[in-house]
């Protein structure tokens, strides 16, 4: 299941539209709190699709039983642009445990490139929900290769896929090797994808923006 969240009218594609904006771009600590929020809406969102169970609980007047998820997710990002969207996922899966890969691009000189994966935190995930986070979908090889690095931990049940913005190249290659039971959960999908493998319109090196440009 694909959603698209900035397809319906919410106070959602204000966040996306001020990730975009250049002017707006120069202050990181916006940049990182937009990021944040993003994957708050994500997180509120995807938690209707989880699995529920009802859970007794006492206020000063008398008892109340309310439907609470059965199971926290494990929450996974790819360093390093994946990080505020991670925290916005946990600020509301607070008792989630936590994963973090670490995947780059090795870069040759005729403008191809190579995707490592050379570090890995995860705890089990067999049979959990998973929640696997990066801002940017551009070829989606990053993605891929990540899930398929945390399957020597267990494969899980469920698998999610938070992205701010995805290639329509990139989302097509993601579907093709992720589970065919994935859900995707994007802010927006862009057209064009340029040899060196930018989303285009995009919004640049979302690392670069959080965080500082890198040697």
């Amino acid at each position: 299941m694909i959603n698209i969240l900035g397809n319906h009218n919410s106070i959602f594609n204000q966040f996306v539209l001020e990730l975009r904006d250049v002017t707006i771009q120069k202050d990181s600590m916006r940049f990182r709190r937009n990021i944040e929020r993003i994957g708050e809406v994500i997180a509120y969102e995807l938690s209707k699709k989880l699995t529920y169970t009802p859970r007794e609980t006492t206020t000063p007047l008398g008892t109340v039983t309310i439907p609470v998820v059965a199971q926290q997710p494990v929450v996974a990002s790819i360093l390093r642009a994946g990080l505020p969207l991670h925290i916005g996922v946990l600020n509301y899966f607070d008792g989630a445990q936590n994963a973090f890969i670490s995947a780059y691009r090795k870069h040759h000189k005729d403008h191809t490139f190579e995707i490592h994966v050379e570090y890995m935190s995860s705890p089990s995930l067999e049979g959990k929900t998973l929640i696997l986070c990066d801002p940017m979908l551009a070829t989606g090889q990053s993605m891929v290769l990540a899930y398929e690095a945390m399957l020597k931990n267990g494969v899980p049940a469920q698998l999610h896929v938070a992205v701010i913005i995805a290639s329509a190249e990139g989302l097509d290659y993601a579907r093709k090797h992720l589970p065919a039971n994935t859900q995707y959960w994007i802010g927006a999908v862009d057209e064009e994808l340029t040899t060196q493998s930018y989303i285009v319109p995009g919004l640049g090196d979302a690392g670069d923006l959080a965080y500082g440009s890198k040697l």
